[in-house]
């Protein structure tokens, strides 16, 4: 979808993106990312992977505060965790996208397209590592074994989620998706 750009700010404005995409015979931005063969730097993924990361892991302490606090059940705090985490992942992406002046509707599936599968293979490392840890669900908030293994899940998360972005963005979806709205 095109969109009015301010062009002194915009070296990209009045560029016909769709149709040099279809020309450079590959969608979304990843020419402009990593260049005309699609290929992206590890440090452009990781950084896309941190912005996830922060989202989710917000999302991830607030649930399991909310819960804890709450008394609820280690099931019923986690699925919070995770809605949370989902929820402030896509709003760190949507505050972005906003402020580049494009209209919800538009920002709200731009965020869904670049950041829905990062933060599920976030999500499914992070609670998977932290399910298994032995103790780690018993763990409570004020206990060192609560904060070390949620540092291992995020750190553990983020590893195996930069190959998944890397991946995305070369083929111009994810963050490469996002990256057109960032001029």
């Amino acid at each position: 979808m095109q969109h009015d750009h301010d062009t002194q700010h915009d070296p990209h404005a009045g560029h016909d993106h769709q149709a040099h995409d279809a020309h450079a015979g590959h969608g979304g931005h990843a020419h402009h990312m990593g260049g005309a063969d699609g290929k992206v730097s590890w440090a452009m993924a990781a950084k896309a992977t941190l912005h996830c990361l922060t989202g989710c892991a917000i999302g991830e302490i607030l649930g399991m505060v909310i819960g804890t606090a709450l008394g609820w059940t280690n099931t019923q705090t986690m699925v919070l965790a995770i809605v949370l985490a989902f929820f402030f992942g896509y709003a760190l992406t949507l505050r972005g996208i906003l402020k580049a002046g494009v209209d919800f509707r538009t920002a709200f599936r731009v965020a869904l397209a670049a950041d829905t599968l990062s933060i599920a293979v976030m999500e499914l490392i992070d609670n998977g590592v932290i399910a298994l840890w032995p103790g780690a669900m018993d763990a409570h908030l004020g206990d060192a074994m609560f904060w070390i293994v949620l540092a291992i899940a995020l750190a553990a998360a983020f590893v195996i989620t930069v190959p998944v972005n890397k991946w995305m963005i070369g083929r111009g979806k994810g963050h490469a998706v996002v990256h057109q709205y960032h001029h």
